[in-house]
């Protein structure tokens, strides 16, 4: 596991490791607009995850989560965390809490 002091920091070096997709949280899938490519929970694993606070205000957390597919499409996945984080279903909410510790 790797160590970053920022989350611009995490992207690049994760970029230059080959996760080059951008997924967006829709309620039940990963969706990376770039090539249409849609991935359920039991489509991809989560290889590695990282934990930011705000710069201003610590209560801004995100996570980053480094995303693999089936398939070997590698990407990243940032996303609010706690009462900000968006509404997923049960499934995508179960995969990606197992990896956020």
């Amino acid at each position: 596991m790797y160590a970053y002091d920022t989350l611009v920091e995490a992207l690049n070096d994760l970029r230059k490791r080959g996760y080059t997709l951008d997924f967006n949280l829709t309620p039940e899938c990963l969706h990376c607009t770039d090539n249409d490519l849609r991935l359920h929970p039991e489509d991809f694993e989560i290889t590695e995850t990282y934990r930011f606070e705000g710069e201003t205000n610590p209560s801004d957390e995100s996570i980053l989560y480094a995303i693999q597919s089936n398939g070997g499409d590698k990407g990243v996945l940032v996303n609010a965390y706690g009462p900000y984080s968006d509404p997923i279903t049960d499934s995508m909410a179960k995969k990606l809490s197992f990896h956020s510790n």
